[in-house]
């Protein structure tokens, strides 16, 4: 789809004449008929303003010219799961699993190869294949090439273990040792806990990014685990995330 299709077609969808989305971008009216003819394009600012205010990256706005890439995991990239800037602006180098809200998640390579490796051996791939695929891959992206100058000097991972070790602390009956925390986004792990009155309730944010790890026992119901710097949740639940029972949400 040509850009000027993609302007006209976003504008319409989000029920917007010209002049209003003039307004909000703080163009003329004109200038916007002359987008959606094709006669001209948004500069790069009004782009970024065209991206925050329809949730859609910049590459979609200019027609998906380009197929983006995760620069950390190598996942192919959609507006769906883009990471997002401290600002709330998307990023179109990374994934919501590897960048949220303007922080790197991984930090070791050896991590992300073995989340990365068990989700890839569910799609075909042996384990063994998936680990040696990544090894030769993870070091080719942006990211990993330039860890050194983008790491936040092992602030992050602090957390991580800072984390961990609370969660532990909790000595919830039954729940094995918390090893590690990954990176996982709301709308996968969002789980509504049934309330006395019979209705349901859900914590998470769909679209916000938390740091995470699924337990298991050797029985048929797991546990889950799920924190930020500002609370902690634990949880058990069936196959796939059935009847779910929250155990402990606490304030951090």
């Amino acid at each position: 789809m040509n850009t000027k299709d993609v302007l006209y077609e976003l504008r319409t969808k989000h029920g917007m004449s010209q002049d209003e989305l003039a307004e909000k971008v703080f163009v003329t009216r004109q200038a916007v008929s002359r987008w959606e003819t094709g006669e001209t394009v948004p500069n790069t600012e009004t782009l970024k303003l065209l991206s925050k205010l329809y949730n859609v990256s910049i590459n979609t706005l200019l027609g998906a010219p380009r197929q983006l890439y995760c620069q950390c995991c190598g996942m192919p990239l959609d507006d769906a799961i883009l990471g997002r800037d401290r600002d709330g602006a998307l990023n179109e180098d990374y994934c919501k699993w590897c960048y949220a809200d303007g922080t790197y998640t991984y930090h070791d390579m050896d991590d992300l190869i073995d989340v990365c490796a068990g989700h890839m051996a569910k799609d075909g791939f042996s384990e063994e294949q998936a680990r040696d695929y990544l090894k030769q891959r993870l070091p080719e992206l942006d990211y990993w090439k330039r860890h050194a100058e983008l790491s936040d000097g092992g602030q992050f991972e602090a957390l991580k273990k800072q984390l961990i070790d609370e969660i532990n602390a909790l000595r919830i009956d039954g729940m094995p040792k918390l090893e590690k925390l990954n990176a996982l986004v709301g709308q996968y792990v969002n789980l509504a806990y049934p309330l006395p009155s019979g209705a349901a309730v859900k914590f998470l944010n769909d679209e916000t990014t938390y740091l995470g790890n699924q337990l298991e026992t050797g029985e048929e119901r797991c546990f889950g685990v799920l924190a930020n710097a500002d609370f902690i949740m634990v949880c058990t639940y069936g196959c796939e995330g059935a009847d779910p029972e929250l155990l402990l949400y606490k304030k951090r």
